[in-house]
């Protein structure tokens, strides 16, 4: 079973963005990105998802 798809490329990119790596996929693409880096923004993914749940 696939989960690709969970978030956004939109999302994506903002955390990229947030985390300094935007330049990153601008000139190469998601697979430019490190792997730390790819932690990084699920990690932070993870974290607005847990504030959304706790704020309903």
């Amino acid at each position: 079973m696939s989960r690709r798809g969970l978030m956004s490329e939109e999302l994506k990119y903002e955390i990229a963005k947030e985390l300094g790596v935007d330049h990153i996929v601008s000139t190469q693409g998601w697979g430019g990105v490190s792997s730390r880096d790819c932690g990084n923004i699920v990690a932070k993914a993870i974290e607005i998802a847990n504030r959304k749940v706790g704020g309903q």
